[in-house]
């Protein structure tokens, strides 16, 4: 969405992804500039200049279906802050890490929310998305609430919570349908630690990486 001089917004185009239009998640999906410009917008206005860059990426005729993933990817690694995901979604067994485990986690957690979430490039049909507004969390945080829509009743909610460092607002968590992305890998990494620990964790990652096969994911039902 756009702000015009009149105070109200106008339509922009997304792409068809149950993670919305970052990791468009994701995985999403999804530096073209993004950090530069990031820190003197409001938080619906980074969402926004996610949703433009990724349309860009989409819409262009010269890119094949894995350089569109790669780009949108770039985009998704620079609007996610991964360090604060892998906080929330690890909770209580975050210090059940090594600072060398904590950083595997982080690249294969990127590479895992990449390749699931990435196969959905080529289902973006000219979709809409409205910015409905922004809500204020606790911590200081800001949840940007959208919707993309689809037509024929199939639009789709997505909520991106947002956490300000340094002055630049990154996104934390993607809410699809009520179905956050944080509470949904939380829940079965904490079953993972509970059976092997980190390393069962990793292993696992690894795994699922290496072949191809994703974890339930929200939005992918």
């Amino acid at each position: 969405m756009k702000r015009t001089s009149k105070g109200t917004w106008r339509k922009v185009s997304s792409p068809s992804t149950r993670l919305g239009l970052a990791v468009g998640l994701a995985a999403w999906c999804l530096s073209l500039g993004l950090s530069a410009t990031a820190r003197a917008e409001s938080p619906s206005q980074v969402v926004d200049g996610l949703a433009s860059q990724v349309v860009v990426v989409l819409k262009d005729p010269k890119l094949d279906t894995e350089q569109k993933r790669q780009r949108i990817q770039q985009i998704a690694y620079t609007a996610i802050d991964f360090v604060t995901l892998s906080k929330l979604v690890l909770a209580r067994n975050y210090a059940k890490f090594s600072p060398e485990q904590l950083a595997r986690f982080q690249d294969e957690f990127k590479q895992h929310l990449s390749m699931t979430y990435g196969r959905n490039v080529d289902n973006y049909r000219n979709e809409k998305v409205d910015i409905l507004g922004e809500r204020t969390e606790t911590r200081g945080d800001v949840t940007v609430q959208s919707k993309i829509l689809r037509g024929g009743g199939q639009d789709i909610v997505v909520d991106y919570r947002l956490r300000q460092t340094d002055g630049t607002w990154r996104i934390i968590d993607v809410i699809i349908e009520g179905v956050s992305l944080v509470s949904n890998f939380r829940s079965q990494f904490q079953d993972i630690v509970a059976q092997g620990g980190p390393d069962k964790l990793l292993e696992l990652l690894k795994e699922k990486n290496a072949s191809g096969e994703s974890l339930k994911a929200p939005g992918l039902q």
